[in-house]
């Protein structure tokens, strides 16, 4: 970076990172090299060619290191990156949300970390530019409180430092929680993955488990698969537990009150350490998928005003958990717990009895699809239609149970779901306007989804089938004035 670059205050990445970009290069060109090798066997002047597929993704990282840079102006922040293309993405620091500081083990190794910046461009595209690969960890913590602080100095207006106070401690992982890792969703989506992953290693090295043909004989057909079902249950709780403990080991949630931030931190091997501005916190999302329910459990998201869809998994402020700690934490977050403890209102009949027609609608499908199954294949899919009706006539009464909204202490409640329950708690002074959507069978119903439209999250928190009357009171309830125009 020459000194014209240096008096506009741009900056360089840490020298470090000259031993990481090569060697991701490297690895990002791997497939490319192993084709370049396989070629050179068989062609005159192989060795140059794996020389020159060695040199240009080393030529390329050094060029990265050498072309990225960043500044903080009074009022923006900015990251430059290209060579032939220059590109330069800045953004307002009052619009900086999350901070979020990741170290790979590499990067740990050499005392390095990603710092990226959340905002509230509409585009991801940007969003995922605006990152640092390659800070000291000093400096990137430094960086984080001038970037969440919205101007270049960590002073006071009058010009004395910040206190440094002692951060609050509001959560600490206990490792007993990993009873709740095979409960979720995800750790489901991780131990299927690695199990998919570890029986095509097992194929494409023709490693195949040796069955004693007649030992599983007399065993029996219903034993054998017992048992098969037995061991890949083990094998998805493992691998679970074993996700669950990679991304969320030593998890602390921590709050500062000098600045009003909330910090946490997270991860085994890959270490993630987040920032949150408290004034930026709009409410918060309690997720009860069914697994994590029927266990007594939940986790916890804040709804951050401008964050991405491609960030929500930076405003987790709680992992799958006990559910009193996760209400504990809610409480402490917004603050009071009335939107958190206080009942729901429950919606009209009409409400309770479209979800048994959805429901049971759903599991009469099912059950035809069971019987012409069991007349052309095999009649005992016939002992499957009365599971799959009671099956249905559990949802709708669960979903039935679970469908509610208030309007507690200037904030939005709305809960709905049976597999995936999620109670959504949005302060109305984010809601930025109201969407009534209502199909053809609410509409005969009198029935309405209320959305409101937030920058936060997921966009918007909808009270499903509410009726129309009291839609329209609830919404000019949370914002007065904003629905007058459209009103009689």
């Amino acid at each position: 970076m020459d000194v014209y670059d240096q008096l506009l205050g741009w900056q360089r990445l840490d020298r470090r990172m000259l031993l990481v970009q090569p060697v991701r290069e490297v690895g990002r060109f791997l497939p490319a090299l192993i084709g370049v090798a396989l070629f050179g066997r068989s062609a005159e002047g192989g060795g140059l060619w794996g020389i020159f597929g060695v040199v240009v993704p080393v030529a390329l990282g050094l060029m990265r290191y050498a072309t990225t840079g960043y500044r903080i102006t009074e009022s923006r922040v900015e990251v430059r990156h290209g060579l032939v293309s220059k590109r330069v993405v800045a953004a307002p620091l009052d619009r900086v949300r999350t901070v979020d500081l990741t170290a790979s083990p590499i990067h740990r190794l050499l005392g390095l970390v990603t710092l990226r910046i959340g905002t509230g461009q509409a585009g991801d595209k940007n969003e995922e530019r605006l990152a640092l690969d390659g800070l000291a960890g000093p400096a990137a913590a430094e960086l984080r409180t001038r970037l969440l602080q919205g101007s270049v100095s960590a002073a006071e207006p009058d010009g004395s430092p910040v206190a440094d106070e002692q951060p609050e401690v509001a959560l600490r992982l206990d490792l007993g929680w990993v009873r709740f890792a095979p409960l979720t969703t995800s750790g489901i989506v991780i131990a299927g993955a690695a199990l998919g992953v570890i029986a095509q290693s097992f194929r494409s090295l023709e490693i195949l488990p040796s069955v004693d043909l007649d030992r599983a004989e007399r065993l029996g057909a219903f034993a054998l698969i017992v048992l098969v079902v037995l061991g890949i249950l083990v094998t998805f709780c493992v691998l679970a537990v074993v996700g669950y403990l990679l991304t969320n080991f030593g998890f602390v949630l921590t709050r500062r009150r000098d600045d009003d931030t909330w910090h946490l931190r997270r991860g085994l091997l890959t270490t993630r350490e987040t920032t949150l501005d408290h004034a930026r916190i709009s409410g918060v999302s309690i997720g009860e998928p069914l697994g994590l329910r029927l266990a007594r459990g939940g986790r916890l998201s804040a709804i951050v005003t401008g964050l991405s869809k491609k960030q929500q998994g930076s405003a987790v402020l709680v992992p799958p958990a006990p559910r009193a700690e996760v209400d504990r934490v809610a409480v402490a977050v917004l603050g009071i717990s009335g939107p958190v403890a206080d009942p729901l209102v429950r919606h009209h009949d009409r409400a309770r009895r479209r979800r048994w027609t959805r429901a049971l609608l759903g599991a009469g499908l099912v059950s035809v699809a069971l019987l012409l199954l069991a007349y052309a294949a095999s009649w005992w899919l016939a002992a499957l239609v009365p599971v799959a009706l009671l099956v249905g006539a559990g949802l709708a009464h669960d979903r039935w149970r679970a469908l509610g909204h208030a309007l507690v202490d200037g904030y939005l409640v709305s809960r709905s779901g049976s597999l995936n329950r999620r109670r959504e708690v949005l302060h109305t002074s984010s809601v930025i306007g109201w969407t009534f959507t209502s199909t053809y069978p609410q509409r005969r119903a009198g029935l309405v989804d209320l959305t409101a439209t937030t920058a936060g999250g997921r966009q918007r928190v909808t009270v499903l089938d509410v009726e129309e009357g009291l839609s329209c009171e609830l919404a000019n309830e949370a914002t007065p004035g904003l629905l007058e125009p459209f009103l009689a």
